[in-house]
């Protein structure tokens, strides 16, 4: 878990009751950087600030038809 969140970050993760870490991928992946930043009111900026900040990988894959992509966690 990063430490050091500001007031912002606290505040976004007030409102949606979970932790960046776990909040800004899900945002991410349903919303794209766009969208996140128009749902959270902040900067495409601020936002690249707290994915590098919570050290979290952004990668975009390409599928062909047919295709499918599983995402599988680690247990924590």
């Amino acid at each position: 878990m990063a430490r050091g969140k500001t007031k912002l970050m606290k505040q976004v993760e007030e409102r949606y009751g979970r932790p960046l870490e776990r909040l800004l991928p899900e945002l991410y992946n349903e919303l794209g950087l766009p969208g996140m930043s128009e749902e959270l009111g902040i900067s495409k900026g601020t936002l690249w600030y707290w994915l590098l900040k919570m050290n979290l990988t952004v990668k975009r894959v390409a599928l062909a038809p047919g295709e499918s992509l599983e995402i599988k966690r680690e247990a924590s």
